[in-house]
């Protein structure tokens, strides 16, 4: 979700960016995202159907200049395949634009209800909003 909300707002506000995304964990491999949050992302004209799930690695690293975690697992996942401290200096929570230096993890609506998709979605909005003025109007 939080690609596709990123996608949006480059492409409205004409943003010079590249947002792309990935797990740590290989089971969801060339899978769309999950049907509820389609639907949900869909209701609010965001997009994500299209998306494709693909596994981090150590090439991210490589091709990207910022990486957001979404939780402590992520975190401590994609820190084991860093090469260097350069490395680990990209790796931030997503969150932590929106809640400075509080490392918290964006909540899993998968066994929740609609509403917690529609929580999850507006999470993700503000902080998304709060990432991009940092990063275009801040630095």
């Amino acid at each position: 979700m939080a690609e596709g909300l990123l996608l949006a707002k480059i492409e409205k506000f004409k943003l010079n960016a590249i947002v792309d995304s990935a797990g740590t964990a290989n089971y969801h491999i060339g899978k769309a995202p999950d049907r509820r949050m389609v639907q949900m992302a869909a209701s609010k004209e965001t997009p994500i159907d299209f998306l494709r799930a693909r596994q981090f690695s150590e090439v991210d690293f490589q091709n990207n200049d910022l990486i957001l975690v979404m939780d402590h697992s992520n975190y401590r996942d994609v820190l084991r395949l860093a090469r260097s401290e350069n490395d680990k200096d990209k790796v931030r929570f997503l969150l932590d634009y929106l809640y400075p230096e509080q490392q918290m993890k964006v909540p899993d609506p998968y066994y929740g209800t609609e509403e917690d998709f529609e929580e999850v979605y507006n999470l993700l909005d503000k902080a998304t909003d709060a990432l991009i003025k940092h990063l275009f109007n801040e630095g």
